[in-house]
């Protein structure tokens, strides 16, 4: 159960960084595990008014489901996770953004709540076996 306490506005997920948290075989199809993601994505709780997907390199043209909103980095991932969270943070919105990674982390705005892949893992729907490697 979500408490009010836990909502955010704008949940951005640095997706190369959740993928690549896993050693599940996801550097064999970057798009397909991307795609994976976004579907477990779509159907879980994540406490968050709108959720934004970041994809960047192989993972871009990842099949997205409805309810995400979907910005495909031209260039750096980073560089287009810390723009999308620098403009909802100035537009006022409660942001959560989800990385591991320290070099992003350094560059968001103080008042940003980041958590890390685990967080995002644990608020998923399991996985069918016939999904897993």
């Amino acid at each position: 159960m979500v408490t009010a306490a836990e909502r955010v506005d704008v949940l951005v997920v640095d997706v190369a960084n959740v993928v690549g948290s896993r050693p599940d075989g996801w550097w064999r199809d970057r798009q397909g595990a991307t795609s994976r993601l976004l579907h477990r994505l779509a159907s879980a709780d994540l406490a968050a008014g709108r959720v934004v997907v970041v994809l960047e390199g192989a993972a871009r043209g990842a099949a997205a489901p409805t309810g995400l909103e979907v910005v495909e980095a031209t260039g750096s991932g980073d560089d287009a996770v810390a723009a999308r969270v620098l403009a909802e943070h100035a537009a006022r919105q409660c942001v959560r953004v989800v990385t591991a990674d320290r070099g992003l982390r350094a560059r968001l705005p103080s008042g940003v709540s980041i958590v890390g892949p685990a967080w995002l893992h644990r608020r998923l729907v399991p996985r069918p076996e016939s999904d897993r490697p």
